[in-house]
């Protein structure tokens, strides 16, 4: 069983979470049940689906929620550029959550591949 906290792909999601949050508070008052809440709650989802792994009993579970984890990762990059699109973000702020989220994409398939290593042999 892993420690979540000690993770560094948990630590930067966690982080992400926070600054996504902080740059969300502008958006459009009538995207607060649209896209501010979805791409808040896949950027929760990261770390949440992390540490949930990391409390189940065997690496083959706790690498099947990191597999969920990159996931939402995905999908908020995908929500990332809509917002973009729409103006809801500024480039700056894009480019800096952008680097962000492919800097944990890659934390996990690295965290992911490691696991499927140890699970077959």
């Amino acid at each position: 069983m892993n420690y979540f906290k000690e993770l560094k792909v948990w630590q930067k999601a966690i982080e992400l979470v926070t600054n996504t949050y902080l740059k969300t508070q502008s958006f459009p008052k009538e995207e607060i049940y649209g896209l501010t809440s979805q791409i808040r709650r896949c950027a929760v989802s990261i770390p949440s689906n992390i540490a949930e792994g990391c409390g189940r009993n065997t690496d083959k579970d706790f690498n099947n929620f990191l597999g969920i984890s990159l996931g939402s990762a995905f999908e908020f990059e995908t929500q990332l550029i809509i917002c973009k699109n729409l103006s809801f973000i500024n480039q700056d702020d894009f480019n800096f959550l952008e680097a962000e989220i492919q800097h944990i994409q890659n934390m996990i398939i690295k965290l992911k591949n490691s696991l499927e290593n140890k699970i077959t042999n």
